[in-house]
């Protein structure tokens, strides 16, 4: 399966399929614990802070991933895209485990805020560093089998997660979240040495899509 793929490669399609595992665990769930605990069973409640929180998210992500990704391509060399796909993966790291704290809307909704930032610093940087490393010839192999293998992990994580929120709580699944998030970081770090000095003009592949 990664027969003729490149470190780097490999490196990005472990840490998507670490990362996704890890919110797959979470996305099925979300709604119904913002319901039960946020909302304290009112379903408009839940429903409205569910509205909002993806507001919030998405508001946060779209706004600043532009003028990042502006400023990425500005700076010659990978180091700056390298540490802002680090940087940004820590950050939406801390975010479940700011969830096991979370009692109220506002907590939520600022949580939903950090968490579009530190994806904001993610896409722009990652893919940057997909598009540049894709192996000449195999880029729609490569890209399959990238989102191939995230949606493995999140859809199997997704049924673990219901079943985890079902007999156990959330309180796990936040914290497996946080913790595989972080365990993705290491992958993105054993490439640190590969990053490129200059990086190269005219590429136009693009990498699959993210799901968390």
């Amino acid at each position: 399966m990664f027969k003729g793929v490149n470190k780097v490669m490999r490196a990005y399609i472990y840490w998507d399929f670490v990362i996704n595992s890890g919110w797959g665990l979470l996305g099925p769930v979300f709604a119904i614990f913002l319901l039960e605990t946020i909302a304290i069973g009112n379903v408009a409640e839940g429903a409205k802070i569910a509205g909002f929180s993806t507001l919030f998210y998405w508001t946060t992500k779209s706004i600043l991933q532009i003028p990042i990704g502006h400023y990425l391509d500005k700076n010659h060399g990978e180091i700056d895209d390298f540490w802002f796909y680090v940087i940004g993966t820590v950050i939406t790291g801390l975010v479940p485990f700011g969830f096991l704290f979370s009692s109220v809307p506002w907590h939520i909704y600022a949580l939903q805020i950090l968490h579009g930032v530190g994806m904001s610093m993610i896409i722009p940087s990652s893919y940057a560093i997909f598009i540049r490393h894709t192996d000449k010839g195999r880029e729609a192999y490569e890209s399959g089998l990238d989102s191939t293998l995230l949606g493995v992990g999140a859809g199997f994580a997704g049924a673990l997660g219901g079943i985890m929120a079902g007999y156990i709580g959330f309180k796990l699944i936040f914290v497996l979240t946080g913790i595989f998030t972080f365990i993705s970081v290491f992958f993105i770090f054993a490439v640190r040495k590969d990053m490129l000095p200059k990086t190269p003009d005219h590429v136009h592949e693009f990498p699959a899509s993210k799901t968390f």
